[in-house]
């Protein structure tokens, strides 16, 4: 499982980073201004949907049930569920498309109502909803494909594709700009030729990997409504952070103008550690504990899940603590430049600061949500998915005026620590979640070692104070610096606090595989202290 963390989590560090240089991009041409705010509302409506349909609740139903029939009947039987799927994906999708294409004024009422008060700004999130919008289809059906290479143990193309993503939507702002009405008008345009790029490639791996895709008619086969039951309730389930992004959207819009691009780009960084540890994780955990389940292997699925809790809160706890005490630094550096003024660098660190208050939350609920998709069990996360979604409301709505930008960010993070204990309290009644020896030992040690970390940052911060507020080569350079000294200081804090000894956290990084049984991610069992 770790070598698939290790995959996926690689290629999308490259992509959080090619996105950064695409979102740097766009702070220096659109700034905050009414143009970013109705072009990130058209990204976020087809990203909510594939985060839902494609990575969410249809990967959370699928995975499971391709890796258990690939496992039990056969390379076959499991192309025929993915072609039935495929199909029926298609169907679905598409009518669903054509309905947001037609009906798109009123959903832009719904998801930023605020925009009304400004005629031509909702009506130019309108015109790039309805451009970037058909990208749900393309990248819901790139991740049916994705999610069949996952369960054949194929990270690599799934997640480097995401690339493309970037690469497309940077090419489309610098050379379609010129010929269109608005760089907004470019972006959305990118982000659609995107969708097309990432569904090609994925299928070319597909077909690489032996098990070529066909289009077939869509039938509703008993398969298809096993499915389709599974995926249901998992729109909310596995969607729910998600949902409460976009929550964010809507009392967003209703806040002062450029709102909703300062809660994008503070987003954007706490992204970073979300997608590249949690994603990771939870992408390369499912397949093994689908397996592991469908073959009554308990004891291998509880060491699954706490080395995947393990590992996440290795790399998360340290994330958190920087982001906290240098999201002023990192937005500025950055994003701080042409039209994103300073103001709006720190509207956008509150808010990281914020989000950053959370994040172990969402990564954990990324490890967590496994255990119940892998025993097919989709109404537990709905449920308490649900209450986190109502939670998320309320507080946004008591934050909104006091905190500002703050409100949406924090209610967020508020939402995502009740969502994550109420699944870590359902799975411990149920006996699938026990927190072995090596997990309670060294927990509370990676703490201190990122609180020693986050010491360490505000000194070398304070120090760094004139280089990060420059301009130019050297801010990027302190900015490094900063970056270098707090994981030299975390990974000298760890064996000082005797989490792990300095050889035993590079090992950890570079390891291929878990170890089974023994309680130790690194090492084998009988040299783990």
């Amino acid at each position: 499982m770790l070598r698939g963390i290790l995959t996926v989590g690689g290629w999308t560090l490259a992509s959080r980073v090619l996105g950064f240089a695409r979102d740097m991009l766009i702070a220096a041409r659109l700034g905050a201004g009414p143009i970013a705010d109705a072009f990130f509302v058209a990204l976020r409506l087809p990203n909510l949907f594939r985060r839902l349909f494609g990575e969410g609740a249809f990967n959370a139903a699928f995975v499971p049930s391709f890796s258990g029939t690939l496992a039990a009947d056969g390379h076959a039987a499991a192309r025929d569920l993915a072609e039935q799927a495929f199909a029926g994906m298609l169907l679905i999708l598409g009518l669903l498309t054509i309905a947001g294409e037609v009906f798109m004024p009123q959903v832009m009422l719904g998801l930023a109502p605020g925009f009304v008060a400004v005629p031509a700004k909702f009506a130019l999130a309108v015109t790039l909803s309805r451009i970037t919008f058909p990208y749900l289809l393309l990248i819901c059906l790139a991740a049916l494909v994705s999610g069949m290479l996952n369960g054949l143990d194929r990270f690599t193309a799934a997640s480097a594709s995401y690339i493309l993503f970037n690469v497309v939507t940077i090419a489309a702002l610098l050379w379609l700009t010129p010929f269109l009405p608005t760089p907004g008008h470019a972006l959305a345009v990118g982000v659609t030729v995107s969708g097309v790029a990432q569904l090609g490639v994925l299928l070319l791996a597909v077909r690489r990997a032996g098990m070529r895709l066909r289009l077939r008619r869509p039938r509703f086969t008993p398969e298809m409504h096993r499915l389709l039951r599974r995926m249901a309730p998992g729109l909310v389930g596995a969607g729910v952070t998600q949902l409460n992004l976009a929550v964010d959207v809507i009392i967003a819009s209703l806040l002062p103008a450029g709102t909703v691009s300062v809660l994008y780009y503070a987003d954007r960084i706490q992204q970073l550690p979300l997608g590249v540890i949690g994603s990771a994780v939870g992408t390369a955990m499912l397949p093994l504990l689908s397996r592991q389940v469908r073959t009554g292997q308990t004891d291998a699925a509880a060491d699954t899940q706490n080395r995947a809790i393990e590992y996440a809160l290795f790399l998360t706890l340290p994330a958190t603590l920087a982001l906290l005490v240098t999201a002023g630094a990192i937005v500025g550096v950055l994003f701080g430049r042409g039209q994103f003024s300073g103001a709006d660098v720190v509207l956008s660190a509150h808010a990281l600061a914020a989000y950053a208050v959370g994040l172990p939350a969402f990564v954990l609920v990324k490890v967590l949500a496994p255990g119940f998709f892998a025993r097919g069990d989709m109404a537990t996360p709905v449920k308490i998915g649900v209450a986190a979604v109502a939670l998320n409301l309320a507080l946004n709505l008591a934050f909104m005026r006091p905190l500002q930008q703050m409100g949406p960010a924090l209610a967020t993070s508020v939402a995502a620590m009740f969502n994550l204990g109420g699944l870590g309290v359902v799975l411990a009644r149920r006996g699938q979640l026990r927190f072995d020896p090596a997990l309670r030992r060294r927990a509370p040690r990676m703490l201190a070692a990122a609180g020693a970390m986050a010491v360490v940052l505000l000194g070398v911060q304070h120090l760094l104070g004139g280089a990060l507020a420059t301009r130019g080569v050297v801010r990027w350079g302190a900015l490094a610096g900063l970056v270098a000294s707090g994981a030299v200081a975390y990974f000298g804090a760890l064996p000082l606090f005797g989490a792990y000894s300095a050889r035993q956290a590079l090992r950890l990084l570079a390891r291929r595989r878990l170890r089974p049984g023994g309680g130790s991610a690194i090492t084998p069992a009988a040299s783990d202290p």
